[in-house]
């Protein structure tokens, strides 16, 4: 009697202890399930956002393309036109030619700049280029235009190859951030540092006014943003530090994880 007590007794046991092993099993897949779906969710999710991200980024390469033509089909052209009249006006008149002169060198100053801004905007001749080198060429168009230097430092012993899309949202970073800088810093010494050796790093910084990164004005956040999602799209981070009356820093390194 007290064997098939005892005997039942175990037998329960064995089976409360199957049916809550299968519940446990149960849950866990249940568990497991929720974790794919919500990493299916998250996927998609990022695709979605990428997608979105890389529209914007074209649709604005469209257009800074299309000023880019028309800078160098239209404006840059005239001014090119009015340059060859100026020149056959002092063929003409050669009692003008000394008047003319200094209009005929800013008109052709003007149109040397017309095309360098062309150059700068138009994304298909900066995948071409090697972009330490663009990124150079363009701070040497703004310098002669500021009364205060722009240094450039340039360290890459390693080589990277950079894909197209890295080039042109680096690029657009590195206007995004000098634009910034003539704009808001009343800077008067910039320092840009470019270094490739474990990881490729940006570091541009102003003297001028500063701000506090926590209480920045609507249209400088935006412009924050915008930068820090662009930097995202490509796999790199923004950093800002900034601190009003000292000056900003502002470092775009590439994710190593």
């Amino acid at each position: 009697m007290l064997n098939n007590l005892a005997f039942g007794i175990a037998t329960l046991l064995i089976i409360i202890s199957l049916i809550v092993m299968f519940c446990i099993l149960l849950v866990k897949l249940h568990i497991r399930k929720i974790k794919n779906y919500t990493k299916v969710i998250y996927e998609k999710d990022l695709d979605f956002q990428k997608a979105i991200n890389t529209t914007i980024i074209e649709t604005q390469e469209q257009v800074l393309n299309n000023i880019s033509q028309d800078l160098h089909d239209d404006a840059g052209q005239q001014l090119t036109a009015i340059n060859f009249q100026l020149e056959n006006l002092k063929i003409d008149a050669p009692e003008l030619r000394e008047v003319l002169q200094p209009i005929s060198s800013s008109i052709a100053g003007l149109a040397q700049s017309v095309r360098s801004l062309s150059h700068s905007l138009n994304n298909q001749l900066l995948t071409k280029q090697d972009l330490f080198k663009a990124i150079a060429a363009e701070a040497e168009r703004l310098q002669k235009n500021l009364a205060f230097p722009i240094q450039v430092t340039i360290d890459d012993e390693i080589k990277k190859n950079f894909t197209s899309n890295e080039k042109i949202v680096i690029y657009r970073i590195f206007q995004e951030i000098m634009n910034n800088i003539l704009k808001h810093a009343a800077a008067d010494a910039v320092t840009i540092e470019l270094t490739n050796h474990s990881q490729f790093q940006m570091k541009i910084t102003d003297n001028g006014r500063g701000f506090d990164v926590s209480k920045t004005t609507n249209n400088i956040s935006l412009g924050l943003v915008g930068m820090a999602k662009r930097a995202n799209f490509i796999g790199y981070a923004l950093e800002i530090q900034s601190q009003p009356g000292i000056g900003t820093t502002i470092t775009l390194n590439e994710n190593t994880h």
